[in-house]
């Protein structure tokens, strides 16, 4: 049987006998003003002769070449290329590009947020829209030959990246795809799974830098390479000398005050931002950015540079940098403009400083972007999120600190994550070399940051799971069965059959390895498993009544501790405090943790002991009386109550203390197994011993194939398990009847948010049928909104009357969910939050920008970019509901009413219409 050719091999394969340029790519290369890298020219051709494409390449290296040869190839066939992105800012950024390259006839724009042009033969999309055309069966769709995958790595994101895998497997068997990712160090393994699901696909991985890249770490006011020279071409890098001596250096000093009690300050102090910017500008190293993992520390390092007097324009960069601020905000109202700190924002800027984070209004950071792209801006200082494939590349990455707050806990950043940011370093075809500079924080170690800046690649990770809008849409499309082999073909499970094979060979192992032992362990007197059965039974009930005796002690123990008053004489039993005791405090606490009496030790000693300080029950042997007004701190009280004790037990013998007993108890089923043991014809072979080792082998090795066996089953068609169980919940409630996707089933199909069950389930129900469109708004708002890990956790302030009655069914209805989720093994559904429903209602009233902002989340003032940004998902799930509405219905009336009521201000403008 003749193995298949990897994905190298027929990547090599394909380079041999490719010998020049088709038409299109020769009339493609005539577009660009500068001769494309090898890899580009490699996958572009792989294109033109009708395989799929993977491209791994680092940020920065020209990835999206290769996508925009998609576009190219698709008019010249006359056919469609989509192109999608991971976010709608990223979708924003390719669709002018595009236009500007094919004008705006022939692109298009399709976002949760904006359709513009949707026929066209080139369409730019989140990957969600594409995933709702396929679920939907579009005629969009018709024509379509390319669709493009730009960060198609996001598909590990675990809360978005299964739509990646979904698209990847229902798209047209006759549509190629062109996959672009970041490095990643599994790009093999990704694209053998594309060859299976979507054919020939060539994988190029490029890991060469077009700008290189230079590692630094910033100590005080000094900038100093991470690395000396390489030792050879391809050699090992060394870390700086100097940074290893600074590093001990300080931590000698550290040591040295911490000696003396108290803390010593560090020599080196970290810059602060200002210093850190003035120092890039003395070293030629802007433009820059700058990472702080905190939308207040990116706003607040703007206005230090602000308060340092810092100015990195000219007259003519500042009157340019205005005229622009001033048109691309000519939209916005004057009075929205006053709360959103328009002024100021634009006089930083004039300076050439700027922040960047979600936090802003989406217009307000779109004026960033050009600004720095132009280099007009020469500072900004961003959250990660920049990272995610906005075109904002930099000479210079600044990373503060190598940790980051992931929601639950202050994580340091993974290579990955460190790769994604400092590859934004080195601006092709502008800067010679990119670089990255770490700041130096007390407490670092060189070779730890070292090992971040040399570990280039990260694994790619499937996150997909079966959804119930998922589940509907496939069964309604393909039936159950094909819908389950289908989910089968996913990453996921790709990777999991992957890690079944080593498992799997390994089980094999371990059972060649038993059959060993068994023979071992052969006896000729008689059935030696039999025998080492009983043997293990015995065991087995020994250790059993042990550990019951143990908790019979220490529950005695426990309740002879609680029965302890002040004054009791008590002998501690054994450790560090054994001896004789007088109870100052019994020590009972209200959690129920047990007693930990404060004793007086014949020591004069004042400790507080513990229930494990008594493996055995305690009795007082004498009572004293402690004076009423005792200080337990007075060395001369503590002597006095010691010697009161002397005198009234004198030279009288206390005897010793008890100590544990472990007399096994004459139990019935132990005396018959030793009996079964003593007559078994095994028991009388010379060899038996031997015979036993082999056996306690065999056992041991049997439990842990056993395990691996488990873990085996668990990971084999563990997906298309996950899809029956959530098929159950469907069934249980009525969206689907076997084959059959039912009526309400349908309505489900046609909702896309994480919380479509319950989403459906107050449609179905009736919820929202009274409500008005400022009272929907707030409801359908505990579905799309999810409180930062910052947020007050307060109870959220929420509307009264009929939405505060709906917002308390839906949390009760969400109960009744998850429980059913339970029943059926599931847990998919999270909790509706509440956070949103007071803003969503004022905005829908009518209120004020400035009103809605300041008032906020729990009294916590709320920043313009997330407002706007939650309301925009809001807008989209009303959308959806007014689809999934029988006609007629009231709620399908009272969505379009509150849409149109939330689609003022700041929320109406868009960049692009």
């Amino acid at each position: 049987m003749t193995t298949p050719a990897s994905p190298a091999e027929r990547y090599a394969a394909f380079r041999e006998k490719l010998s020049g340029d088709g038409p299109a790519m020769t009339s493609f290369r005539r577009l660009y003003d500068f001769e494309l890298d090898e890899f580009q020219l490699d996958a572009c051709r792989a294109l033109e002769a009708g395989d799929g494409v993977l491209v791994a390449a680092p940020t920065g290296s020209g990835k999206t070449v290769v996508g925009e040869f998609a576009v190219h190839l698709a008019l010249e066939q006359g056919r469609k290329c989509f192109y999608t992105t991971p976010i709608k800012a990223l979708s924003n950024q390719k669709y002018n590009d595009l236009v500007k390259r094919y004008g705006t006839a022939k692109v298009g724009l399709l976002t949760g947020d904006n359709s513009v042009n949707g026929e066209a033969p080139i369409v730019v999309m989140t990957t969600e829209v594409l995933r709702n055309m396929l679920y939907a069966g579009s005629g969009t769709l018709s024509g379509l030959a390319f669709v493009v995958m730009d960060e198609v790595h996001y598909l590990a994101d675990r809360f978005r990246g299964a739509v990646w895998e979904e698209v990847i497997i229902h798209l047209p068997e006759s549509v190629r795809i062109v996959a672009l990712s970041a490095t990643v160090s599994n790009a093999e393994e990704f694209g053998e799974w594309l060859g299976t699901v979507r054919g020939d696909t060539t994988v190029i991985v490029d890991e060469h830098r077009p700008v290189p890249l230079w590692q630094h770490m910033m100590v005080g006011n000094r900038i100093y390479d991470m690395f000396t020279a390489e030792a050879g071409e391809g050699g090992p890098k060394h870390i700086n000398p100097t940074l290893m001596r600074i590093a001990r250096d300080e931590e000698r000093l550290a040591g040295r005050g911490g000696r003396r009690g108290y803390g010593r300050p560090p020599r080196n102090r970290p810059p602060d931002r200002a210093q850190t910017i003035e120092k890039l500008d003395s070293e030629g190293l802007l433009p820059a950015i700058t990472f702080i993992f905190s939308r207040a520390g990116c706003d607040a390092a703007v206005m230090q540079c602000l308060y340092a007097g810092i100015r990195l324009t000219d007259e003519r960069e500042k009157h340019e940098i205005r005229q622009i601020v001033d048109e691309r905000t000519a939209h916005l109202p004057d009075e929205d403009l006053a709360v959103l700190g328009f002024l100021e924002w634009r006089d930083c800027l004039e300076r050439g400083l700027a922040a960047h984070h979600a936090g802003m209004l989406p217009a307000f950071k779109e004026v960033v972007e050009e600004l720095f792209v132009r280099g007009l801006v020469k500072a900004v200082f961003a959250t990660e999120t920049l990272a995610l494939g906005i075109n904002m590349p930099a000479r210079t990455v600044v990373i503060e600190k190598l940790d980051k707050w992931n929601g639950e806990m202050h994580a340091d950043l993974t290579p990955g994550e460190y790769t994604q940011l400092t590859g934004r370093a080195g601006r092709r075809g502008i800067d010679v070399e990119g670089h990255a500079v770490v700041l130096w924080q007390p407490g670092m170690d060189p070779l730890s940051v070292a090992g971040l800046a040399g570990t280039r690649t990260y694994p790619l990770r499937s996150s997909f799971q079966p959804s119930y809008n998922m589940a509907v849409n496939l069964v309604g499309q393909f039936g159950r069965e094909r819908a389950r082999t289908l989910l089968e073909a996913s990453f996921a499970q790709f990777q999991a059959d992957r890690a079944v094979v080593g498992l799997a060979r390994q089980l094999r192992k371990h059972e060649e390895a038993l059959a060993g032992y068994k023979d071992a362990m052969t006896c000729h007197r008689g059935d030696f498993p039999e025998y080492a059965a009983l043997r293990r039974r015995l065991s087995d009930r020994e250790a059993e009544l042990a550990k019951q005796r143990g908790h019979a002690r220490r529950a005695a123990a426990l309740r002879s501790l609680e029965a302890l008053k002040p004054g009791d004489v008590i002998r501690v039993p054994g450790g560090r405090r054994a001896g004789l005791a007088i109870v100052l405090d019994p020590g009972i606490t209200p959690r129920g943790e047990g007693p930990r009496p404060l004793v007086l030790t014949i020591g004069k000693q004042v400790k507080k002991l513990d229930p494990a300080d008594f493996p055995v029950p305690v009795e007082p042997i004498e009572t004293l009386r402690i004076p009423k007004n005792f200080n337990s701190r007075s060395p001369k009280e503590r002597a006095n109550l010691v010697s009161t004790l002397l005198a009234k037990i004198g030279d009288r013998d206390l005897g010793k203390p008890d100590r544990a007993r472990d007399h096994a108890v004459e139990d019935a089923e132990l005396l018959e197994l030793r009996r079964l043991i003593r007559q078994h014809p095994c028991h009388g072979c010379d060899e038996r011993e031997d015979h036993a080792r082999w056996a306690e082998r065999y056992y041991k090795l049997l439990r842990e194939t056993e395990g691996l066996r488990r873990r085996v089953e668990g990971r084999s068609h563990v997906i298309a398990r996950t899809f029956d169980r959530v098929c159950g919940v469907l069934e249980q409630l009525g969206y689907l009847e076997g084959e059959t996707v039912t009526e309400a089933g349908r309505r489900l199909g046609r909702l896309y948010t994480e919380l479509d069950l319950l989403t459906a389930e107050c449609l179905r129900s009736g919820l929202w049928d009274k409500l008005e469109p400022a009272e929907l708004a707030a409801c359908v708002s505990a579905l799309v909104f999810e409180s930062r890990q910052s947020d007050d956790a307060r109870r959220p302030k929420i509307p009264a009357g009929r939405a505060q009655d709906a917002l308390t069914a839906m949390i009760r209805l969400w109960g009744e969910l998850e429980g059913i989720e339970r029943d059926n093994g599931v847990s998919i559904i999270r909790e509706p939050d509440m956070g949103f429903a007071w803003a969503a209602f004022r905005w829908t009233k009518g209120h004020s920008l400035d009103a809605v902002l300041m008032d906020g989340i729990n009294g916590n003032e709320l920043a313009a970019g997330d407002f706007v940004r939650w309301v925009k998902q809001l807008m989209d799930l009303l959308s959806q509901l007014g689809d999934a509405c029988p006609p007629g219905s009231p709620v399908r009336q009272t969505a379009s009413k509150a849409i149109d009521a939330m689609r003022r201000g700041v929320v109406a403008y868009s960049s692009l219409v």
